[in-house]
């Protein structure tokens, strides 16, 4: 496949678990689920060992009833801007249900 084709097919899966539509074609975001999230899908052949090393530590350290997150800084800078990873499994148990309260701008 492709890598023009495996990114559209990331992009179509993401919206369908989500429950938003992939618009990545039209440009601005890939997928938008509602009015409260907009999604940039990044495709890739690897993913670097050291995130999935942060999040695997996050999650055993985790609580049954914990999201398990990884806070990715960068040094000297504003903390603002550092990035949040986590699963997507664990996003979607969390975030995923479009009818709950707030998930549509309310």
């Amino acid at each position: 496949m492709s890598v023009h084709r495996a990114f559209k097919g990331t992009e179509r899966a993401i919206a369908k678990r989500l429950g938003g539509d992939r618009v990545g074609h039209l440009g601005g975001a890939d997928v938008i689920v509602g009015a409260w999230l907009s999604v940039e899908c990044k495709h890739r052949r690897t993913v670097p060992a050291w995130l999935k090393n942060a999040l695997a530590q996050s999650r055993r350290n985790a609580g049954v009833s914990q999201l398990a997150v990884a806070i990715i800084h960068e040094e000297g800078q504003r903390h603002d801007g550092d990035l949040v990873l986590m699963t997507l499994a664990d996003f979607e148990s969390w975030f995923g249900d479009n009818d709950k309260p707030g998930n549509k701008g309310d």
